[in-house]
């Protein structure tokens, strides 16, 4: 085999994580035939086929997924190479891209960057809306807030508190329709739903809640849509109760309903906690979402 181009790797990891040539070549900045090269260039210099076309997906080979790991592992040890060459890893000030859910990158975090803004001038924070540790595993974020305990052994951890979610509708609405508060009282009112794929439908079902399509006055998978319908009278949804009681014009509703109840952990990758930078954005959110 010949020496492994570096653009060659990245075109082989962007590809298989992004499942598609047009996908990988948008976030890589080039043009699709030119990744599509760098793809072909790649699995000639190795000698084996590592994807497989499906109509415009592109497939990793049983060799293809062997070698992801493998060339994960070089594509990160390039990124603390470069950490270090540039003085990065060392410096307090400079930019931290911080992954998290859709309501608490809209909602939660907005004051935590501006008070952080306030104590470390030279720090900038970017905001990622996403729901993949995927992000901290290929450096596209440098700590990610999520709602489950990562399995992987290189990322770590930290459990900030057990966060909780109700379900609310807005003072206009309740005015039309009255105030439910058992699961009975709901049964034939108007929700905002977050997907149609009926997995929104069966967690109601779950909490006692026994709803139909029928129930649904409009539809929102994201929670920056979902929650201006609710403010806007379409039905009752849910929200994190942090965000939902202190939104003007909305009230909690069905209140015998046990709220819906998760954990918030700060994560980070075990190379780049080391960077003080890093480390300063991960103590003040953590103190922060406290």
């Amino acid at each position: 085999m010949n020496q492994l181009d570096w653009n060659q790797l990245r075109a082989f990891l962007e590809t298989a994580e992004a499942g598609t040539l047009s996908a990988a070549a948008r976030k890589l900045g080039l043009t699709q035939p030119t990744l599509s090269r760098q793809v072909a260039a790649i699995e000639e210099s190795m000698g084996v086929t590592l994807f497989e076309r499906v109509g415009k997906a592109m497939a990793l080979t049983p060799t293809g997924v062997e070698l992801l790991e493998h060339a994960r592992a070089m594509g990160a040890a390039a990124e603390a190479l470069g950490l270090a060459a540039t003085g990065r890893s060392q410096a307090v000030g400079g930019v931290v891209s911080v992954s998290a859910t859709d309501p608490v990158a809209a909602y939660l975090l907005p004051p935590l960057v501006r008070r952080l803004r306030e104590q470390e001038p030279d720090i900038a924070i970017e905001v990622i809306s996403s729901n993949a540790f995927s992000d901290l595993l290929r450096r596209e974020a440098d700590i990610a807030i999520r709602h489950v305990k990562p399995e992987q052994p290189e990322l770590i951890a930290r459990l900030i508190r057990e966060a909780s979610a109700s379900f609310y509708a807005s003072e206009e609405w309740v005015r039309v329709h009255g105030h439910p508060r058992s699961p009975e009282d709901a049964a034939h009112l108007p929700f905002v739903g977050s997907d149609r794929s009926g997995q929104f439908l069966g967690y109601m079902r779950q909490h006692g809640l026994q709803l139909s399509e029928a129930n649904f006055s409009c539809y929102a998978d994201h929670s920056v849509a979902h929650w201006p319908l609710v403010c806007e009278g379409m039905g009752i949804g849910v929200m994190m109760d942090e965000i939902g009681l202190r939104t003007p014009g909305v009230v909690r509703v069905l209140d015998e309903v046990p709220p819906l109840r998760f954990p918030i952990w700060l994560v980070s990758h075990r190379e780049l906690r080391t960077s003080p930078r890093i480390r300063v954005v991960f103590d003040a959110l953590a103190q922060g979402l406290a």
